[in-house]
């Protein structure tokens, strides 16, 4: 099956649905010229064009995005911005690289806390920290490890039972947990299309503009979109699994799709229990739920998998609802306002497809969910490697995305691993 630059879905994103239309930026048309185009304006893309900007000031900087700002992939996540390491990610027996990889995930937080506040951007930023809970053995387990990174670390956390955490928010499905406050909650959608609403001048942003091809063009390349051409002499590839359409190596990456949905206003009573302040919850298994509240008091559940193609959403949601009426019985039947799947680019290993695919043709891809921040540095950092100027060691800070079977291989695999692992963490789902 062929790969496509941009994912359709299903349903349009719940955090977009609640933001003040605002009216998108005009789609490439006709043939131009760049210095460098960027294709997909998320986290990664945008900080990829500021630092470039920032560079060389005087460069004609486009970038590409399929759909409309807050619609695509960055402004469907959770809404997580992580200072330290994830709990999948997080080994004790790799202190020192962790220890960099913490301390470069809380410069760019400043950084974009920064820009969110010089600019105004109304996001609702909270450093709420974050909640890791169990119910499982297994999911215990995973707890214990990640307890033993956060303490072999140094790093600030609180343990918590079964009551306590439930005295926090508001559910005693959970045995036992983790507080670290280390994490910021934001409106994924309010954040990325205030990015979008504020970039430098010499930044040229195209909305409704798929990029459906790259091919060189003597030495440069030229990128086409349904209503236009652009040539420029280096292209990034910031569109996650999706630059595989475009260049990047598909032996490498696959798209994973995931699914949210979100209550209305709890009523009065739950709201104060549950949602009296923002709280952020990630599993500590990686098949479990995650939850958050709102600054409007909303509840929000994330879970569930496919791979490369889009579930039925109507089937999700009521998996999605048996979930968390399991952990909140009290608000049977439950009701949601929105529900909407998204995508993220996996890789076998966790590590990012990052760095030089040919001359003039750069890629940042496979976030392997890693968010936000994470997503702005390696952005950054490959425009400027793509212009020659010093980079940290990406490899050896977060490992090089090893190689995948492909299909069907591929696909039995994640199916059958994803089956295992949900059998065994079933109470974590």
């Amino acid at each position: 099956m062929p790969h496509t630059t941009h994912p359709s879905h299903q349903r349009p994103c719940g955090w977009n649905a609640w933001l003040t239309e605002r009216q998108p930026s005009p789609a490439l048309r006709g043939q131009s010229e760049a210095d460098v185009v960027i294709i997909g304006a998320g986290y990664t893309g945008f900080a990829a064009a500021s630092a470039w900007q920032q560079a060389r000031p005087e460069d004609r900087i486009k970038i590409l995005e399929a759909d409309q700002v807050g619609e695509g992939s960055p402004g469907r996540n959770s809404g997580f911005m992580l200072e330290i390491a994830l709990a999948n990610d997080a080994r004790p027996e790799e202190l020192e690289r962790m220890e960099k990889l913490n301390a470069l995930s809380r410069q760019t937080m400043a950084l974009l806390r920064e820009r969110v506040e010089r600019l105004g951007i109304d996001c609702q930023l909270e450093r709420s920290g974050t909640y890791r809970a169990a119910r499982s053995t297994i999911g215990q387990r995973a707890l214990s490890q990640y307890e033993a990174f956060l303490k072999a670390a140094g790093l600030s956390y609180q343990t918590l039972n079964g009551n306590q955490l439930a005295e926090r928010i508001g559910t005693r499905y959970y045995t036992q947990g983790i507080y670290s406050p280390d994490c910021y909650l934001v409106q994924p959608a309010a954040l990325i299309v205030g990015l979008a609403d504020s970039l430098e001048a010499g930044i040229e942003l195209h909305e409704h503009s798929p990029a459906t091809q790259i091919v060189p063009d003597g030495k440069k390349w030229r990128v086409t979109t349904p209503e236009g051409e652009v040539t420029a002499g280096q292209v990034i590839l910031a569109n996650n699994a999706f630059s595989r359409a475009l260049g990047a190596d598909s032996s490498r990456l696959a798209a994973i799709y995931t699914y949210a949905a979100i209550t209305e206003p709890l009523p009065e009573p739950e709201r104060q229990r549950i949602a009296a302040t923002t709280w952020g919850l990630l599993p500590a298994h990686r098949l479990g739920c995650t939850l958050r509240t709102t600054a409007d008091g909303r509840l929000m559940i994330r879970s569930r998998y496919s791979y490369e193609r889009e579930t039925d959403n109507a089937r999700i949601e009521a998996e999605l609802k048996a979930s968390l009426e399991a952990r909140y019985p009290e608000l049977t039947p439950v009701r949601f306002d929105k529900v909407w799947g998204g995508t993220t680019g996996l890789t076998h290993n966790g590590a990012p497809l990052w760095g030089g695919i040919q001359p003039g043709l750069y890629v940042s891809a496979g976030c392997n969910g890693g968010g936000i921040v994470k997503g702005t540095f390696l952005g950054d950092a490959l425009a400027r490697h793509a212009l020659g100027q010093p980079v940290e060691d990406i490899a050896s800070l977060f490992g090089k995305a090893s190689w995948m079977p492909p299909d069907p291989v591929r696909r039995l695999g994640f199916y059958l691993t994803s089956e295992m692992e949900r059998r065994k963490a079933k109470n974590e789902t």
